[in-house]
């Protein structure tokens, strides 16, 4: 019987450095992986890579980390390769990577436009390419994506829509896969209580997402704790892995398609 835990598993994290992929890297390691390598994009993340590390190690756990701009397919191969070479085929491969960006369409700039559509298409296209390359069989891709792909909303057109993408790359995906038991999902978490969501938005906005969900009066800040969300992603990792092909909003009743 194939084993679905995380126990004795190899484990690959683009953005695992802090916040949401941070927590997910700590959390694989206590629940048994055997080894993770954690990407991140730039010098300026290196300290909170190294933490990362230095905390998952503690824990008995082998832990790598790579510095790497992934809106290249060039790049993105380099570091599966990177990975294989020191810690051997992952089994698991999560992408949290994104950029946001809140404008009106009217206001956004070709050059803003690309790298969006390169940080959160193209990184995610090939980092699902990739993995479906070097992962073992058996093994599980999860992309990190936004429930604003279930919401009528403006100002967000090039974060939501560059996202939007990711949910074909995981359906087609899942169908090319499947055949050696590789799962391939989306979640899509709202919006979440980290340093990214607060220069995005306005006061007024701020108060608006902060009560917007369902259960936002029964949290501390009324937004998606990082911590609700890593259990979802391990799921799908998981006994959940027979659910592939969908993307999944996790986000206290926020939206919903």
């Amino acid at each position: 019987m194939t084993d679905h835990s995380i126990n004795g598993k190899t484990v690959i994290i683009a953005g695992g450095a802090k916040n949401l992929g941070g927590l997910i890297a700590r959390d694989f390691a206590a629940h048994g992986a055997k080894a993770i390598a954690i990407h991140y994009n730039s010098t300026s993340t290196r300290d909170d890579a190294e933490a990362t590390v230095k905390e998952i190690q503690a824990a008995g756990v082998q832990a790598v980390a790579f510095q790497a701009d992934l809106t290249t397919a060039a790049a993105v191969e380099k570091l599966f390769i990177d990975v294989v070479a020191a810690i051997g085929k992952p089994d698991l491969a999560i992408n949290t990577v994104g950029k946001v960006l809140k404008k009106p369409i009217f206001d956004i700039t070709e050059d803003e436009y690309d790298q969006m559509t390169s940080v959160n298409s193209k990184t995610a296209f090939f980092f699902i390419k990739e993995a479906g390359k070097h992962l073992n069989d058996n093994g599980k891709i999860c992309s990190i994506v936004t429930s604003l792909l279930g919401a009528f909303t403006p100002y967000y057109s090039a974060y939501a829509g560059t996202k939007a993408p990711v949910e074909h790359f995981t359906r087609a995906a899942a169908k090319e896969l499947g055949d050696r038991g590789i799962s391939v999902t989306a979640i899509g978490p709202g919006p979440m209580d980290t340093p990214f969501f607060y220069p995005a938005e306005s006061n007024d906005a701020q108060a608006y997402h902060k009560t917007a969900a369902a259960l936002s009066p029964s949290t501390k800040t009324g937004l998606t704790d990082i911590a609700d969300i890593v259990p979802w992603v391990r799921f799908v990792m998981t006994e959940g892995w027979w659910m592939t092909g969908q993307t999944i909003l996790v986000n206290g009743g926020y939206t919903t398609k």
